[in-house]
């Protein structure tokens, strides 16, 4: 048989898949995709190094602060224990070495850390500590202690809820024109120049008045009072059945209430806060213009919505208005702890049970009066924030193993969803996901640091039915992994920890851009934890490699990989001068196809011995490579310089290889580089051979 191979946008599958060459997506994939990722035209590429930005004194978390699509704009939040450095695109500001901001999260409370931003405020919630928010400045305000980096002050707060002006003192109140033994009963409420309210003033009460019904020509009620520092008005309130009714603005410290028609459904707001006493959310979003909080300890399914507009007010009216905070307990049988809650047109919830839709009853924006809960899945969530990519939100199941994403779906009318992990389940068998990162461009991918520390990839766009895992092993583990909009796409960032001359030390580090058509071979970048130096004039001498001291680095100078380098007093000798110059940890790419299998006129090949014959590789701008029947046993691909002593220059066509081996049942063919170069696989076309059962 002679069979080509040109999509490999299945992944990684499963070995125990191996005899499921009945599933559509058993030709897409693959049985060991390790340090490379499936394109999105099918093809596969190996994956970028690791550029190292800089030497961490602790096991850190990373939080993104995306601004605008500037790259000038957004920084990577590095939380360790009980510390907050603020990195930008090229690392830590070197003016502010020891810029660090004070937390009160300690190191294991880093991963439950739920963040949600709002311009240049980002809000934080854990159920172990009240909510606060870290918020980016132009200058630091007086009294407030903070860092400065990167241009701008920072500043980590305490949120405190429903602040506003001062409300005025009780007004004073005087009747004119003939009275009698009503008491008329005012309340004045102070508004700033944001629109903010405060809380209304004691009663201002006048009690030889005249109820407003029995008003004759010459009544009014003039109500008078202190001024508020920084009010621009006054709203003021007349009692009427009990409640207190709007009846106009006053610019000044005074009002004359000439019989205005109090307005009970406009009554002034009263202080409420669901999080006194130790209640802290554990869970932050925004939705519809409101903050959402959630998870709190003595209601973990329970959830809040603030004012509108107003993210920090959860002052209520009486009766409520549709502006107003409102909470709704989720009562499903169980107390399921809310894990994770989403915008995504509607309010999506995720709890330890079920995930919900929270949608208003009539379409429009959910309001204390109109909000219906309606289970769309009872797969349970985990804890790590969800990703909404294109028109799908993907979470973590119940246990923070298997991947699933929701999306709208017209026959339901309702979100369905799929369990994206279903052909790759060694990944995830006992394992949890740490944290995870959507990498919009290039090649959406989604990225996950696994609890063992490595490092998964998922390539996933499901309008053209892509899905597709991925390993990606380093010498080392990774710990943290977030995203933020970089120059060319997104920029991919990483805490490691590495054995480095026998010791454990913990790493900032970027995943380099993918190698592009354009770029010459001396600018591939494929080393981890590695640097890159450009020198005017070529020399055999490297330096600035402390963080790597004692280690076997490999090296691509000026387009060619030199062997037997060790870092020795930060630096390392080259065998020849240079003025281009890759260096860092090793890494393996390796490519492994999954048994040719088939129903033929003879009934299916399962089981068959069988051996390849010639195979011919096509690749696109590759440099080098290996090929063999097993990963122990590989032969280096024929692709050699121009001219003997010159950097191999990038091929692209078809190369024939014969693997050789014998005829085994479950034959293969491994593809691996293991050199710092490029390696780009358009297709492979086999020739197999089966021989008797």
């Amino acid at each position: 048989m002679r069979v080509a191979m040109q999509n490999f946008t299945g992944g990684e599958i499963s070995p125990i898949l191996s005899a499921r060459y009945d599933l559509a997506r058993y030709r897409n994939s693959v049985a060991c995709m390790e340090n490379m990722l499936p394109g999105l035209h099918g093809d596969v590429r190996r994956r970028p190094g690791t550029r190292f930005v800089a030497a961490l004194d602790s096991d850190s978390v990373l939080l993104p602060f995306s601004f605008s699509a500037d790259p000038g704009q957004n920084f990577v939040l590095v939380f360790g224990g009980g510390s907050l450095r603020i990195a930008g695109q090229s690392g830590f500001d070197p003016a502010a070495p020891d810029a660090v901001l004070e937390t009160p999260y300690a190191a294991d409370e880093l991963l439950a850390l739920s963040a949600a931003q709002v311009g240049d405020t980002v809000y934080l919630a854990h159920n172990a500590h009240p909510l606060h928010k870290l918020i980016r400045r132009d200058s630091l305000p007086e009294g407030l202690s903070g860092i400065h980096c990167h241009g701008y002050a920072w500043t980590l707060e305490q949120v405190a809820l429903n602040t506003s002006l001062p409300a005025p003192a009780a007004p004073s109140v005087s009747f004119s024109g003939s009275g009698g033994s009503f008491s008329l009963r005012y309340r004045v409420a102070a508004v700033d120049a944001s629109g903010n309210v405060s809380l209304a003033s004691e009663s201002g009460v006048c009690a030889n008045a005249r109820h407003p019904s029995d008003w004759v020509q010459g009544n009014c009620a003039t109500i008078s009072w202190q001024a508020v520092p920084e009010a621009v008005e006054y709203n003021v309130y007349r009692e009427e059945a009990g409640y207190y009714g709007f009846i106009g603005i006053a610019r000044e410290t005074r009002f004359i209430d000439n019989n205005y028609e109090a307005d009970t459904s406009d009554t002034p707001r009263e202080d409420w806060d669901p999080f006194a006493e130790d209640n802290h959310p554990g869970v932050v979003a925004f939705h519809q213009q409101r903050m959402v909080l959630a998870g709190t300890r003595k209601q973990p399914q329970a959830f809040y919505l603030s004012r509108s507009g107003d993210f920090e007010n959860f002052r209520k009216s009486r009766p409520l208005q549709d502006d107003d905070p409102l909470e709704y307990l989720i009562a499903s049988g169980s107390i399921d702890a809310i894990a994770w809650a989403a915008s995504f047109g509607d309010l999506l919830i995720g709890t330890s049970g079920s995930e919900y839709k929270a949608a208003s009853g009539d379409g429009g924006p959910l309001t204390p009066s109109s909000i219906s809960i309606t289970a769309q899945s009872s797969w349970g969530s985990a804890g790590l924030a969800p990703l909404i990519i294109g028109n799908s939100i993907l979470h973590v199941q119940r246990h923070g193993a298997h991947v699933r994403d929701l999306f709208y779906s017209l026959e339901k009318d309702g979100y369905a969803g799929n369990d994206l992990s279903i052909l790759a389940p060694h990944l995830f068998e006992d394992h949890t996901l740490r944290q995870w990162a959507y990498q919009q461009t290039p090649g959406s991918v989604v990225w996950i640091a696994r609890d063992d520390g490595l490092l998964l990839a998922f390539t996933y766009m499901k309008e053209h039915d892509i899905w597709g895992w991925s390993r990606h092993p380093t010498a080392g583990s990774v710990r943290s992994v977030c995203t933020l909009s970089g120059q060319n796409g997104d920029d991919l960032w990483l805490v490691t920890r590495r054995e480095i001359n026998g010791q454990s030390r913990h790493f900032l580090e970027a995943l380099a851009p993918q190698w592009s058509d354009t770029a010459p071979i001396e600018e591939a970048f494929f080393v981890d934890c590695g640097l890159t130096r450009h020198s005017s004039e070529p020399t055999d001498q490297i330096d600035g490699l402390t963080h790597l001291e004692g280690c076997a680095v490999a090296v691509l100078a000026d387009g060619s990989p030199v062997e037997g380098c060790v870092v020795r007093d930060g630096g390392i000798s080259l065998p020849y001068a240079a003025r281009t110059v890759q260096v860092g940890l090793p890494y393996e790419a390796a490519l492994s196809l999954l048994p040719l299998e088939s129903d033929g006129q003879y009934g299916s090949t399962l089981g068959k011995r069988r051996a390849y014959g010639r195979c011919t590789l096509r690749f696109h701008r590759s440099v080098g490579g290996k090929y063999g029947p097993s990963r122990s046993e590989l032969y280096d691909l024929p692709v050699l310089p121009e001219t003997w002593g010159s950097p191999c220059q990038p091929f692209t066509g078809d190369v024939d290889c014969l693997p050789g081996g014998a005829q085994e049942a479950a034959a293969s063919l491994w593809l691996v580089q293991d050199r710092p170069l490029p390696f780009h696989l358009a297709a492979v076309v086999l020739d197999v051979d089966f021989g008797e059962n």
